[in-house]
């Protein structure tokens, strides 16, 4: 798809958050329930978003939810809210490996959380500065200043960046 093509697309797309707590979404005549998927890259979680339907088929992609009308935006923000969070990391408390799988517990401004990485999965640079971890379920926890983590974090964590 052409960036005009995609561009002209979410342009005709609108997304409504319904009373049953589904995101539909709205193309002329045709609407359907979809669920939001994030498209890589991982460093950029708001944008690049694939439109699933309950088939995974993919029904529309957004770019950038602000191509988006405010109430399509919102409606958007809704979906990304309910499906998956994206966690700031405060401390690390816990990083074990086993077998294919690498164990992580953390704390996180959302409270204290478990989750499992693939020990080839890294922790991720971002351009803007911070690292981006990506668990096995799809959440993402983000690490804005690494730097500024508590000696324990940061020894913990610095073994598994490059």
């Amino acid at each position: 798809m052409t960036l005009a093509l995609a561009t002209h697309a979410t342009r005709t797309l609108t997304l409504e958050w319904r009373a049953d707590g589904s995101l539909w979404a709205v193309r002329g005549e045709v609407e359907r329930p979809v669920s939001v998927r994030r498209c890589f890259p991982w460093t950029e979680p708001m944008r690049h978003l694939s439109l699933q339907d309950a088939d995974e088929e993919e029904f529309a992609f957004v770019r950038d939810p602000a191509d988006l009308d405010a109430r399509s935006r919102a409606a958007l923000e809704m979906a990304l809210a309910v499906a998956g969070f994206v966690f700031e990391v405060t401390r690390v408390l816990e990083i074990d490996e086993e077998v294919e799988i690498r164990h992580w517990r953390v704390e996180t401004r959302q409270g204290p959380r478990t989750f499992q990485t693939r020990l080839d999965d890294w922790p991720r640079g971002l351009p803007q500065g911070g690292l981006l971890i990506r668990d096995l379920a799809g959440d993402l926890y983000h690490l804005s200043r690494p730097e500024a983590l508590d000696r324990s974090s940061r020894d913990l964590l610095w073994a598994f960046v490059d």
